[in-house]
Formats: structure tokens, sequence, C-alpha cells
């Protein structure tokens, strides 16, 4: 399997020289411990203990004041969700030994959910969220297009390939490194795989199994939603389930990293907590195969391309997000008469904006939405951007552009 930079590399080994404890979650399979033996090689760590082992487990759930005590100095630990009573020895440890770097922690679900986790890592704990690849990684380029956006400058692209050849391919495959350079065959076999060990393990260590009967249900409709606004009551309608237990479902999803939900902008910060949010599903691959669409329908079933191009653009922006040099939100907008895929909002204040069509010749209806919210924000906004499948940045308007989707990786 070909080993790819992170970017969240650097941005982990910059925490250990700051924080007692570096905590790198996401989903399973995305290179986490990968990521991990990279810092412990080159770090000096005098410790590396898996969980998945079961005397380690064992030992770890048994006494974890103990588990701490016997390894002195600096320590790695893989899958530590598996023991979150672990956390809080770790922070007594912490507490006593005020040095940077002590623990590098990986886990595969969201262990801050736990309030008791919680109170341990606060204040201790740097967290790197590391999610499935982006294609910035696959094609090794280091361009944010976060930065990039709200700095006024976004990417100017030549020669991109034009149609929905442009993104099928990078859409069906997804960022998993175990689903690239397979055939569709394996491919549907790793994510059929993923999905029975999702549910089956992790969602098990964190939850009671009993009450997760239903979750393959929820999954599958939530993907049928992806790119959509967010309700529980509808979900637990076509179900016939509570609206609190698929809530409870979602939560359980969006520890796992399988789900994400962004939230929607207004210019208003209190009226944007009474809107509903979006969800995505974390990995365009992963939709796909629940979906049951290779790249051919992909390319082909316009009622499946654009929810798809939808979600695979929000989470690479996502991806981005999080190594970006400019601190920002990412939202979604919709009024009454206007949509706009993604909002981006700086710490500032300033804010970007991008549309996504898979068509290869942008007209001025697809921009217009753009264009608005330019108009109704003046100077705080930064670019509009509307992403299409044609084949170079052209300059649309003021402050305006359409831009290939290979801007995404450039």
């Amino acid at each position: 399997m070909t080993l790819y930079a992170r970017h969240a590399l650097p941005l982990a080994a910059e925490a250990l020289d700051f924080s007692p404890v570096v905590f790198v979650q996401g989903a399973r399979q995305v290179g986490k411990s990968t990521l991990a033996h990279e810092l412990v090689k080159t770090r000096g760590f005098d410790h590396s203990v898996s969980l998945d082992g079961p005397a380690e487990l064992d030992a770890a759930l048994s006494d974890p004041t103990g588990f701490v005590a016997a390894r002195p100095g600096k320590v790695f630990v893989d899958e530590v969700q598996r023991a979150p009573n672990l956390l809080l020895a770790i922070k007594q440890r912490v507490d006593r030994e005020q040095r940077a770097g002590q623990f590098l922690l990986t886990g595969s679900a969201n262990v801050l959910t736990a309030p008791k986790v919680l109170d341990a890592l606060t204040g201790r704990t740097a967290l790197i969220t590391l999610w499935p690849l982006a294609q910035s990684e696959l094609e090794g380029a280091t361009g944010n297009i976060v930065d990039a956006l709200l700095a006024g400058r976004p990417p100017t692209i030549a020669d991109a390939p034009i149609g929905r050849g442009a993104f099928v391919e990078r859409v069906a495959a997804g960022g998993y490194p175990r689903a690239l350079g397979v055939s569709p065959r394996q491919r549907r076999q790793f994510f059929a795989d993923y999905v029975t060990s999702t549910l089956v393990r992790d969602l098990r260590e964190i939850a009671d199994a009993r009450k997760l009967a239903e979750m393959p249900r929820v999954l599958r409709l939530l993907a049928s939603r992806a790119a959509n606004v967010y309700s529980a009551r509808n979900i637990a309608k076509a179900l016939g389930l509570a609206h609190v237990t698929v809530q409870a479902y979602t939560q359980l999803l969006e520890t796992v990293y399988v789900v994400r939900r962004m939230p929607a902008w207004r210019p208003g910060i209190g009226s944007r907590e009474i809107q509903s949010p979006k969800i995505y599903l974390v990995d365009s691959g992963l939709l796909a195969s629940i979906l049951g669409a290779g790249a051919e329908r992909i390319a082909g079933d316009d009622q499946l391309t654009g929810k798809l191009l939808e979600n695979f653009v929000a989470m690479e922006v996502a991806r981005h997000l999080d190594w970006a040099e400019t601190p920002a939100t990412q939202f979604y907008y919709r009024d009454r008469n206007e949509e706009i895929d993604i909002v981006l909002e700086a710490n500032s204040g300033d804010i970007a904006a991008i549309e996504v069509k898979a068509g290869a010749s942008p007209t001025a209806r697809d921009w217009r939405p753009l264009a608005k919210l330019r108009d109704a924000r003046g100077s705080s906004f930064r670019a509009g951007i509307l992403l299409y499948t044609g084949e170079q940045t052209i300059p649309l308007a003021d402050r305006l552009w359409a831009m290939p989707i290979s801007g995404l990786w450039a």
C-alpha cells in the first residue's frame, strides 16, 4: 500500500513540542497508526502499546493507574478509546509532571463525548483529527483552498480535464488508503467490511449493543439524504422510529467519524443556532458504496451526480480546514430564494463561498447566489468560486471566479 505524506503530520509534531498529550483521532483505516509510528520513530518514544492486543487491553482496563505507572517516559498508546478510563490515569501523570510530549494517543472514536474523559483531557491535550486522504495528499500538493479563498486568490488552473470525467473516479474511490488502487470489486468488498466492522466493533465499544439494531437502516437513509438538510424527525418518520433514537444514532455515527453535520450560515451569529444543519458522509467512496454507485453510474445518473459531487467537495474543504493557516469555520447557506453549498467564515469575519456544479459551461444563473452574497457582505466577502468541470479558471465578475474542480488539489 502506498504511503502518502499527510498534512496532519507536521501539526502533530508541532503539538508534541507544547502539549503534554497529543491525541490523533479519526475514522478506522485512515492511517492514524501509520502517522503515529512515524512520530514514535523520529521523536524518541520509550514505550509503544496497542490496545488491540488482548493482554495490553486487559491490563489497561483492570488497572489503568498501574498501566501508566509501569511505563515511565514518553508513551504511545494506539486505540485508546478501547480503555477510556486510561485517560484519567494519564491526567494524573501529566498533572504531576508538567512536560510536553509525554503521551501520543490514537483513537477511532471521539472519546471527548464522555464527560469524564473531556474533563481529563481539557487543557492538557492537543487534538489532531485525521480524515480519509484528501485529494491534495494523493497528488502531493501543498496548496490550501481555505487559505487561498480567504486571501482572495483562488488557484489559477489551466488544461484541466473537461466534463464529469474530471471527478467521477475520484468520487467513487474516496480517500481510505486501502480502497485506492484496487479493482471495483475489491473496493466494494472493502467498504462492505468497513461498514460491518464499524457497526459491529466500534459502536459496540461506546454504546449498548442492544440499542443498535436499527443502525444499518439509519445509515442507509442518511446516505440517501447526504448533502441535504438533516431532519431527525423526517428520518424517524420514514423508518418508523422515535426521532430521539435517530438523533442518538446520528451522534454515534459522528462519534466514529462516519457522518458529519455542517451548520447553516447566517449574518447574525445567534440566528445560526436555530437553523438545521446539512448531513454528509465523511468519505465519498463510502457514500458511493452504500448507494451502490460506481464511477459509471456517478457519471450518468443525474440524481446521484450532484449529491455525490457536493458531498465530495464539502468533505475535501473540511479536510483543508484542519491544516489551513487561516482559522475558519465551514457552513452552508440557504434562504427562501438562494442556496450556496459552502460558506467559509474566518475568525476575522471575512467570508468566502463555493457553489458546486457538475457542468462544464457556467451560466449567470449558476453564480447569481454568489454575487448576491458578495453584494450583501461588501468588503468582508473575499472570494466566490463556482466549481465546475471546465478547463480553466475564469474571472466572472468582481471577486467571483469559475474554477475547475482540480483547483481543490492544486
